[in-house]
């Protein structure tokens, strides 16, 4: 290790040394060119940056790399030069990047007196037409407007004990260093006992479980391990945003099927109609956010059998498996013919309201494994050590602990679908997860943009609107989503205000 850090700290200080050198290697010692300044040996055990900073790490867990890659070859040197030459470093940049520069040195080079000029955000074209969350400017919306949040799906309350005091003796014990990539061995396991329960199918814990960070991780690392640019996947709208995105980011073509109130079933044909030549993978999310739709059997059979005949992927989303309320949840993968093609996603945050742990996972065979675990080795590479050991402990949870929960939310959701139409709102079915759609119209108001907005100004509640989660935003103007993830105090006052203040016109 201590060698491998050398070598590193090596490069870094070749490579600072040509791009202060105005793209040309550094002169020999002697004469020449001034060399820059030393940055000096780094200590063992410790981790240099490109600036140079000295930062301490586990000596034991960073991934391998060949012992080539150290050495800064005549291939790579001569990119770095072309890379220099084409886009010569200023002295000031060149002084931004020692670590020995200083505010004087910036000053001086740009003179103190002279105003800041803003710069064009920059983005790159795959994600020009994404712009901040919906979840992100409705929550601080909340903030400013002193409104009762019934936007983001995130509890107001806390998780169960048992699991906190799981994570608090992980971390006693010394559970802090990196994990292994895939999962610590003990959540595994219980991953596969809880998958073996819920859906019949019993799954390798080592070969076919890979924990990644928050169920949203599993997304992407699903996506850009296994779709290839110009790939085409078949989504529902409307769909959870962090879809669209990524795919965009793995340069597929998306297509949507659209799910229509009031009970947002799947159009068969049309669906049948749209999976072609191109198609890659379709992606599914049951219980369904942001409708609260459950998949029927007749619909995930039809599904499958469309996978089937035209070799697709199935990538499952079942984050709310646990909040069914009205049927069984059926897992794709336990369709029969479908394991072998299916990667379902799943995390701890929604079943045990602990959604800043960002524990989530995927199961998949070996074959589709390998390409998760390629991307997940490259995005986040391990999870949170100790949650890891504390969302083992809640997913071994006897089963009247997930009784208790549907039952608890069953009530916090007849209390919010009871108020929204006391309020005047027409209100959609809700059989799963802990959102409802309604439709606002009688509000007057002519989109869901437009009645949010007022909702959040003069009502003081916020909701979602949900012609975000839709590739023709039209199709979700008359709707708006709420969540009855809350405590029945916050429930209940949000209902009074839009009994009090709301008027249909």
């Amino acid at each position: 290790m201590w060698t491998q850090q050398f070598r590193r700290a090596t490069r870094h200080r070749l490579l600072y040394a040509i791009l202060t050198n105005g793209g040309n290697p550094p002169s020999p010692p002697g004469g020449g060119a001034t060399r820059p300044a030393r940055l000096g040996l780094p200590r063992p055990h410790a981790r240099m940056n490109l600036g140079g900073t000295l930062a301490a790490t586990a000596p034991r867990h960073e991934m391998p790399l060949k012992p080539s890659s150290f050495l800064l070859s005549s291939s790579l040197r001569r990119s770095l030069l072309a890379s220099v030459v084409v886009r010569k470093v200023s002295p000031t940049a060149a002084a931004a990047l020692s670590p020995m520069a200083s505010a004087s040195t910036v000053a001086a080079e740009n003179g103190a007196a002279k105003p800041t000029e803003t710069q064009p955000v920059q983005v790159a074209k795959r994600l020009e037409k994404f712009k901040t969350t919906i979840f992100t400017q409705m929550s601080m919306l909340a903030i400013k407007h002193g409104a009762i949040n019934l936007g983001q799906g995130f509890p107001n309350f806390d998780g169960p004990d048992f699991v906190k005091e799981a994570a608090i003796q992980a971390i006693n014990a010394g559970k802090n260093q990196y994990a292994r990539g895939y999962g610590v061995p003990e959540l595994n396991s219980a991953i596969a006992e809880r998958f073996l329960k819920d859906s019949g199918l019993q799954v390798d814990p080592e070969k076919e479980v890979t924990v990644t960070s928050g169920c949203t991780e599993a997304i992407a690392a699903t996506i850009l391990g296994l779709i290839n640019p110009g790939d085409e996947v078949i989504l529902f709208a409307p769909f959870y945003d962090s879809y669209e995105a990524t795919l965009s980011m793995a340069g597929a073509n998306v297509k949507a099927i659209t799910l229509r109130p009031p009970d947002f079933s799947v159009p068969l044909e049309e669906l049948k109609a749209a999976v072609s030549k191109n198609t890659r993978a379709i992606m599914i999310n049951t219980p369904h956010n942001p409708t609260g739709k459950m998949f029927t059997r007749e619909e995930l059979e039809f599904i499958a059998a469309l996978c089937k005949e035209n070799d697709v992927l199935l990538f499952a989303d079942e984050v709310y498996d646990k909040l069914a309320f009205e049927a069984d949840h059926i897992s794709m993968a336990s369709i029969p013919g479908m394991y072998e093609r299916t990667v379902t996603m799943n995390s701890l945050g929604k079943t045990f309201s602990l959604t800043g742990w960002k524990i989530g996972w995927a199961i998949a065979p070996p074959h589709l494994t390998w390409g998760v675990r390629q991307a997940h080795s490259f995005l986040t590479f391990a999870t949170c050590t100790p949650m890891q050991a504390a969302a083992a402990a809640a997913l071994r949870a006897p089963d009247s602990y997930y009784e208790e929960l549907r039952r608890d939310y069953g009530a916090k959701k007849a209390l919010l679908v009871n108020g929204l139409k006391d309020a005047g709102f027409i209100v959609y079915p809700s059989s799963g997860t802990y959102f409802i759609m309604v439709d606002h119209t009688p509000f007057g108001f002519d989109n869901d943009i437009e009645f949010c907005e007022y909702l959040i100004r003069e009502v003081g509640v916020v909701a979602i609107p949900p012609s975000v989660f839709y590739l023709n935003p039209e199709d979700g103007k008359n709707l708006v989503r709420f969540t009855f993830c809350k405590d029945d105090e916050t429930l209940r006052a949000a209902v009074e205000r839009m009994k009090t203040k709301l008027k249909k016109k």
